[in-house]
């Protein structure tokens, strides 16, 4: 696995390109599921607490740098990772891949009225894709509930799985059942549901590429990015610092 650690999570340094040729020989195999997921300051700062947490970042295969943040801190550190790969880079990269031979994607997470988007766009963008869907209930599940869900993942037989909740739980919950599941891949990608749905405007790719996606969001969604920007940012501008001292001195 190349690329370095960063506040003690792996995160990977290969090309978007590579990570797409490795998640195709996943499904050609279909053994072992090759297991995706995206790292920014926000859940770089909720990792450093939470064990179980860091622990599902870094049993996945690919970790990427989703924020600029994540590439600013790597290089005060003098850490080797990126390029910054999105997980809405790698949402697209797939689908596309496996619309060149035909293929199965199955979204779970988010609300009902997001996921028929989700599955009216895919029709149209993505034509040889067979899409299925599920809308968990909010909250804890249940083991019952639980295995109910990974046995309708399972029926369905996707080639890969689209996980579409909050941040740590939907990590955690991959970690958990990915070994049930038997998915070739799995993707972690939060709030690319509501991206590609249509229900949250990403930001003009100019200010994506200036870091200032976050401003650009926070008034529009204040109750959930209010922490991550007031909170978090502040810890992991003082973690990188610490790291970095650390490095220095070692």
């Amino acid at each position: 696995m190349s690329g370095s650690r960063l506040l003690g999570v792996h995160i990977c340094s290969r090309p978007l390109a590579d990570l797409v040729l490795d998640a195709k020989a996943a499904i050609d195999r279909r053994t072992d599921s090759f297991i995706f997921a995206c790292a920014n300051p926000h859940s770089l700062v909720v990792a450093q607490a939470d064990e179980e947490f860091r622990a599902a970042l870094n049993g996945a295969n690919a970790v990427v740098a989703d924020g600029v943040g994540c590439l600013w801190a790597a290089r005060l550190t003098g850490t080797t990772i990126g390029p910054r790969i999105t997980g809405t880079d790698f949402f697209l990269a797939m689908m596309g891949t496996l619309n060149q031979s035909g293929g199965r994607a199955f979204f779970f997470g988010s609300r009902p009225e997001v996921l028929a988007k989700l599955k009216e766009r895919c029709a149209q963008e993505f034509p040889r894709v067979e899409v299925g869907a599920l809308s968990p209930p909010f909250g804890i599940w249940p083991e019952d509930m639980n295995r109910e869900m990974i046995d309708g993942i399972r029926n369905f037989d996707p080639d890969v799985l689209w996980v579409g909740m909050t941040a740590p739980k939907q990590e955690k919950w991959v970690a958990a059942n990915s070994g049930d599941l038997r998915v070739p891949v799995i993707g972690s990608i939060g709030a690319v549901f509501d991206y590609y749905a249509g229900f949250t405007k990403r930001a003009p790719r100019w200010i994506c590429d200036l870091g200032l996606e976050w401003l650009y969001r926070l008034p529009r969604e204040p109750r959930r990015l209010w922490r991550r920007t007031f909170v978090s940012a502040p810890l992991f501008f003082w973690s990188v610092l610490r790291e970095r001292f650390a490095r220095q001195h070692d």
